[in-house]
């Protein structure tokens, strides 16, 4: 099932241009990682700007230990955090990721006003990939993708918009067979199709994101995050 668009009207309706960046953004970088792929330089450029949690859970440690010069490495992997969520370690993986965020992210976008939509984006990330570091410390498999920023947007937009029909297109063979289906459906969706982001994934060494139960329970986490947020910013 493939989401189109929503049968939401907004009279005041603005251009999504933060989601227009995001998108590129993440695109240029993602044919960036397939160029490093032929030069067989992509595993060092994920290494050095996916998020490993074995790494800043290490540079704490030592920091905390009296490590000084502990403090650099960690400010320095600690950008990881950010940069991580441009990566993408499959085609599945960004085209799910870029079509979820085109979908469910401009209507929120709208409501929210530019600035504020891209502020919620970055910290949901951000605050997924922390929870991440917690639940799994000794990880040395990079984390790259946008999962934990989307599922936020995700439930964000379930929250503020909870009747709402997406347009839908079903593959059947050959035949594409449209219909609309309820909003909180996709949130089962999307979990069920993180199964597929392994489909045309990029020779990177050693992997990455491992399908583990924690990956899904630090999405749910941001889909929680993402309709505590929502409600907040409603009460304000």
């Amino acid at each position: 099932m493939i989401p189109i668009s929503d049968n939401l009207f907004i009279s005041t309706r603005k251009k999504p241009i933060i989601i227009y960046w995001l998108i590129g953004i993440n695109i240029l970088l993602f044919v960036w990682e397939l160029k490093l792929e032929i030069s067989g330089e992509l595993g060092l450029f994920i290494n050095n700007w996916g998020l490993i949690p074995a790494q800043i859970h290490g540079a704490i440690a030592n920091l905390l230990a009296g490590n000084s010069a502990a403090g650099i490495f960690l400010l320095s992997r600690s950008l990881s955090l950010l940069t991580a969520m441009f990566l993408h370690g499959s085609f599945s993986q960004i085209l799910g990721n870029l079509l979820f965020l085109w979908v469910f992210g401009r209507n929120l976008e709208n409501i929210l006003g530019h600035g504020r939509f891209l502020a919620f984006y970055l910290m949901c990330g951000i605050l997924t990939g922390i929870i991440q570091i917690l639940a799994d410390p000794n990880l040395t498999i990079p984390l790259i993708g946008a999962n934990g920023a989307i599922t936020s947007v995700l439930g964000a937009y379930i929250f503020k918009f909870p009747k709402v029909k997406i347009d839908t297109v079903m593959p059947l063979l050959i035949i594409f067979i449209p219909m609309q289906i309820p909003a909180i459906f996709y949130t089962i969706w999307w979990f069920v199709q993180q199964l597929f982001y392994g489909i045309g994934s990029l020779n990177i060494p050693g992997g990455v994101n491992p399908l583990n139960s924690i990956n899904y329970w630090a999405q749910i986490a941001g889909f929680i995050m993402g309709m505590t947020t929502m409600r907040q910013l409603q009460k304000r």
